[in-house]
C-alpha cells in the first residue's frame, strides 16, 4: 500500500456525534482514539471538557463540531459556539456553513461567517474545519464555497457531517481539491466504513477522515498486511 497503517490512522477524526452517548461512550471514544494513535476524537460541544480532560496527556485533539448538524444558527450564535468550545478545550473546530443563505447566492454571508470563525480559530492556535453538506449542494455551489475558502484559508474543506443524505465520494474530494489546490486541505466524512473506501478518499486528496469506523479500518489494514 502507498500509505503506512500509522500514517493512515493519523488521518482518522475518531467520531460520536450521537445524541444519546454516555460519560462511558466518551470515555471509551478516547481511549480508543490515544491507542490507535487518531488525530482527533469528533464530539458535539457538550462533550469538549470531558473530552479535553481524558485526553490531557495524550496527542489526540479534541474537535468541537459547530452549527451541527444543519448550520442553521445564527451568525453570533456560531461565533459564541466557537470561543465556547475553544474556551472548554476544544483545538479543532469542524463548523457548517450556512446551507441556507448558500442557496440565496449570498456569498458574503458565507465568507463573513468562514472569516470569523477562522480568525478565532488562528487567534487562539485552533485547526478550522469547514463543512459543506455536499449533499445538498449543486458542483456549482461547491466550487463557490471552494473559492472562498482559497481566498479565506481554513485548514481544511469538508464534505460532509454524516447527518445528511448522503456521505463524502471520491468525486466530491477530488472536485474540492481542485479548486483548493495546495493551499486548504480536504476532509473526507460520512459512509466511510472500511478500508477500500478510505484509501479511496486519501488518493483523491482527502488529508483527514472523519469516521466512526476507525478501528475496523485499522484492522482491516493490519490483515492485509
Amino acid at each position: 500500500m502507498k500509505i503506512s497503517k500509522e500514517k493512515l490512522a493519523n488521518m482518522v477524526d475518531h467520531t460520536n456525534l450521537k445524541a444519546y452517548a454516555d460519560d462511558d461512550a466518551f470515555k471509551l471514544l478516547c481511549d480508543e482514539a490515544t491507542e490507535y494513535n487518531f488525530k482527533m476524537v469528533a464530539i458535539n460541544p457538550a462533550q469538549t471538557e470531558r473530552c479535553a480532560k481524558y485526553l490531557k496527556d495524550s496527542p489526540v485533539h479534541v474537535g468541537a463540531a459547530i452549527g451541527f448538524p444543519l448550520g442553521q444558527t445564527t451568525f453570533d450564535c456560531k461565533i459564541f459556539e466557537t470561543k465556547d468550545a475553544i474556551e472548554k478545550g476544544a483545538d479543532e473546530i469542524d463548523y457548517v456553513i450556512n446551507i441556507a443563505e448558500l442557496k440565496n447566492k449570498d456569498y458574503d454571508y458565507i465568507e463573513k461567517e468562514m472569516r470569523e470563525i477562522v480568525a478565532i480559530c488562528r487567534e487562539h492556535h485552533v485547526i478550522s474545519k469547514v463543512i459543506f453538506e455536499n449533499c445538498y449542494l449543486t458542483d456549482d455551489e461547491k466550487v463557490a464555497v471552494a473559492k472562498i475558502a482559497k481566498k479565506v484559508k481554513p485548514d481544511f474543506i469538508k464534505t460532509s457531517t454524516g447527518f445528511g443524505t448522503g456521505g463524502a465520494t471520491v468525486e466530491d474530494v477530488k472536485l474540492m481539491k481542485s479548486v483548493v489546490g495546495d493551499e486548504v486541505k480536504v476532509k473526507a466524512a460520512g459512509g466511510i466504513r472500511d478500508l477500500k473506501t478510505a484509501l479511496a478518499m486519501v488518493e483523491a486528496g482527502a488529508e483527514r477522515l472523519g469516521t466512526s469506523s476507525g478501528i475496523a479500518i485499522i484492522k482491516e489494514y493490519e490483515e492485509m498486511e
